[in-house]
């Protein structure tokens, strides 16, 4: 399947991924996130989409990416990455309206725990319009390309004032016959403790939901906020690709 086989957003491509994520067990995920921050949705694209979306890094036509950032001059890591241009890929505008409504609840149920006045709506394209009202305008899903000996360093996405709680990365990739090394990694800062790291296992096709910059965690006297950061592990062999989807724009 080509990443355009989809008819444009708001039709067919809308409706095929509202159906598919329709499907996923969000009871579990939402109880995962909660206990750890981060929640693999396994086998969200087929190995097709998969391949026609890492093609697109070196092979798109002109106006498919709006930048590309080549991380050791910004002292983000080694390796690169391209941030799409709107009208975004079906594909991944599909995915992106419909995984929304599934993180929303959960995005709000945090920003209560923690006492935060921020409520996100039920659809992405109104978070998207209050996004673009307060001048964030510019598209952050990306895809991003390691080669041997690259890594990303550990970050946070935010772009602007608003900033939607939980983010979605998928593998494009084959651990084992692709590439070597290339783990996800996400850390946890707690106050007054230690970072903790989690690397979290792939495949091919896997997403992964986790927390952007923060997350509640239940303690003796209630819920407290936990700062969270992820990146990418060094890459020993072969080529990884990641397609990364923000819900929240640039400014």
């Amino acid at each position: 399947m080509s990443v355009a086989a989809f008819s444009s957003p708001g039709t067919l491509a809308d409706s095929v991924w509202h159906q598919s994520t329709a499907t996923i067990d969000w009871q579990t995920a939402s109880e995962v996130l909660r206990q750890q921050g981060n929640a693999v949705l396994p086998q969200l694209l087929n190995t097709a989409e998969c391949a026609a979306l890492a093609q697109l890094y070196g092979h798109a036509q002109e106006g498919t990416f709006r930048s590309r950032v080549v991380m050791q001059r910004h002292g983000f890591g080694q390796g690169e990455y391209r941030y799409f241009s709107y009208p975004l890929p079906d594909l991944v505008a599909g995915l992106r309206g419909a995984l929304y409504p599934h993180l929303a609840p959960i995005a709000n149920q945090w920003n209560t725990a923690i006492g935060i006045d921020v409520r996100y709506p039920a659809q992405h394209a109104d978070f998207i319009a209050r996004c673009h009202a307060a001048g964030q305008m510019r598209p952050t899903p990306l895809l991003l390309q390691y080669g041997p000996g690259d890594y990303n360093c550990l970050h946070q996405d935010l772009y602007g004032e608003h900033v939607f709680p939980l983010q979605v990365a998928i593998l494009l990739s084959e651990p084992g016959r692709d590439f070597t090394g290339g783990e996800f990694v996400l850390t946890e800062q707690r106050p007054r403790m230690q970072s903790r790291a989690e690397v979290v296992p792939l495949s091919r096709g896997d997403a992964v939901v986790f927390a952007v910059h923060h997350r509640p965690v239940q303690g003796t006297r209630g819920p407290y906020r936990v700062q969270m950061r992820h990146g990418v592990s060094r890459l020993r062999s072969g080529q990884r690709h990641t397609l990364g989807i923000i819900f929240h724009d640039a400014e």
